[in-house]
């Protein structure tokens, strides 16, 4: 397996970074907006996106 070039490895993070602030403005608004199911799908939805933004910053370390 090659190893990524830092450019590469400078995206990869932005996106890791990115997904983790989206997912932070997600739970935020899911708990101060919304009730019932609508709150529970964007919690579901907002722990997806904090997983994969915490995978794609490993992968960047990597």
């Amino acid at each position: 397996m090659e190893a990524m070039d830092p450019m590469t490895k400078m995206w990869v993070s932005f996106i890791g970074i990115g997904l983790m602030a989206v997912a932070a403005l997600l739970i935020t608004v899911a708990r101060t907006k919304t009730k019932g199911v609508v709150r529970l799908i964007l919690s579901i939805v907002a722990f997806v996106l904090l997983l994969l933004g915490m995978i794609y910053s490993f992968i960047s370390i990597i």
